[in-house]
């Protein structure tokens, strides 16, 4: 097969006028050092560096993710130096973007080789054009909003609802809404008289405007305990299995919905909520997250107006017999295929079952939640890389774990507990307390294939055609 070295660019470049600019500069300094060199080759859309395996740099920045080649065999004469002259002067322009690799001494690129392989497919392509929702990308290539300290939604009246957020701007996927910190945490407690005593005593140490506040909120279990209904009617849990939950001035008056179009997340290290996009939404869209638990509709349904006191009239909801049925079935063999995968005893002697069950599992949440299941596409590549670990197999394991990583950044942030676990994952799976538990699926670390196009390596990951 071979040994592969080079260097990655994490992150990868925009499209902005800056990057855009630096790699401009960067792009010339490599044709003057080859200017007489009959082995590069300038291309309408890169330069090809005849030696190796032919590693190009495009001139469109925001589509590179890596420089490299085989150094060893019989076509690899030269390409060592190519390699090692264009690593330097990215490193003069880049810095610490450079994550320079080489197989030999067991380091590995950042990026997977279907992404890799996908990158350079592209350089040939032309961009589909964008629509901003600031001129401010063009120029820096990042989202000058949030850097300037302005909130992305506002507060408004929604009708049927009470109050929500709504986008004040086009938000991207993966950006982050809002991190707010609690009033206050409270347990479940019973009977209700001491929940209100409790949530009662918890007020008096707060401020008159965190007061109003908590006051502010919307209650929809009335009665003689109106504390306890504002918790009831507001609280959030602080993590999945959490009996804590938590009251925020802002994230409780996100609605709820069942195709919502963020994500909440509590992050135990910084001790806060947070909210990311999981879709792209739209200025002037509402902002929602789930409050249910999964399931079918009558079910949701149940679950919503029992905890929170409403009834769910969502887009989802809504739909008409024959299409809520359908999503209803959807919704039933996503909570089967979550329980068949969670069985300890089909990992273990059934592993090629459950991981063909991640892939149906992958395919009817893409299918039901339209590119908005990214925290359930997380935990499922969480399961895959499990499975795979268990049975020794840091190849794919490695890869799993890579694409877990981009999900969790996009519905969590990079400063999720979550997050950083599955990327020392990502880096070291054998680090996880299941390696070594078989080794019916061996493979070392850096044996994912190379050169393989989308679907061959998509067949390969999920052990299909075997």
């Amino acid at each position: 097969m071979g040994v592969d070295a080079g260097f990655d660019l994490v992150p990868r470049l925009s499209k902005g006028a800056v990057d855009k600019q630096n790699w401009k500069s960067f792009i010339e300094v490599i044709k003057e050092l080859y200017q007489n060199d009959d082995r590069v080759e300038i291309k309408p859309n890169y330069i090809e560096f005849k030696a190796g395996e032919h590693p190009l740099l495009p001139f469109d920045c925001h589509k590179f993710l890596r420089f490299s080649s085989k150094i060893s065999g019989s076509h690899a004469e030269g390409v060592e130096d190519y390699l090692d002259t264009v690593t330097r002067a990215a490193r003069i322009s880049f810095g610490s973007r450079v994550r320079y690799w080489n197989e030999l001494a067991e380091e590995y690129g950042f990026y997977n080789w279907q992404e890799v392989n996908t990158s350079i497919k592209s350089y040939e392509q032309p961009d589909e054009p964008e629509i901003p929702n600031t001129i401010a990308p063009f120029v820096l290539g990042t989202d000058p909003i949030g850097e300037l300290d302005m909130a992305l939604f506002e507060i408004q009246t929604i009708p049927g609802k009470g109050k929500g957020l709504v986008a004040h701007f086009n938000i991207a996927r993966g950006t982050r809404i809002l991190c707010e910190n609690p009033l206050f945490t409270t347990p479940n407690l019973s009977p209700i008289s001491q929940m209100e005593s409790n949530i009662a005593t918890k007020l008096k140490s707060l401020s008159k405007t965190q007061q109003r506040q908590f006051l502010f909120l919307h209650n929809n279990f009335p009665g003689k305990h109106p504390f306890s209904g504002i918790v009831k009617t507001n609280a959030l849990p602080c993590g999945p299995s959490s009996a804590i939950g938590g009251i925020y001035p802002t994230i409780c008056l996100i609605n709820h919905s069942c195709l919502p179009n963020a994500h909440n997340n509590w992050n135990s290290d910084t001790m806060c909520e947070t909210i990311h996009a999981t879709r792209y939404i739209q200025a002037g869209d509402e902002i929602t997250i789930s409050y249910d638990r999964g399931g079918p509709s009558d079910a949701r349904r149940a679950h919503l107006k029992d905890a929170f006191g409403f009834d769910c009239t969502c887009s989802v909801c809504s739909l008409s017999p024959p299409e809520l049925q359908t999503s209803d079935a959807r919704r039933l063999q996503i909570q089967y295929l979550n329980d068949a995968i969670g069985d300890p005893d089909r990992v273990i002697n059934r592993p090629d079952d459950c991981l063909a069950d991640c892939y149906s599992l992958l395919q009817v949440l893409e299918e039901e939640y339209h590119s908005s299941a990214e925290a359930s596409i997380a935990r499922l590549y969480y399961d895959a890389f499990q499975i795979s670990i268990t049975h020794g197999d840091q190849a794919r394991a490695r890869v799993f774990a890579e694409k877990g990583h981009r999900s969790r950044i996009i519905c969590e942030g990079e400063d999720s507990p979550e997050t950083k676990k599955i990327k020392n994952l990502m880096e070291n799976p054998a680090g996880h307390r299941n390696f070594g538990a078989s080794t019916k699926w061996k493979t070392a670390k850096g044996l994912v294939p190379k050169g393989l196009d989308t679907d061959g390596f998509e067949r390969w990951l999920w052990k299909q055609g075997r």
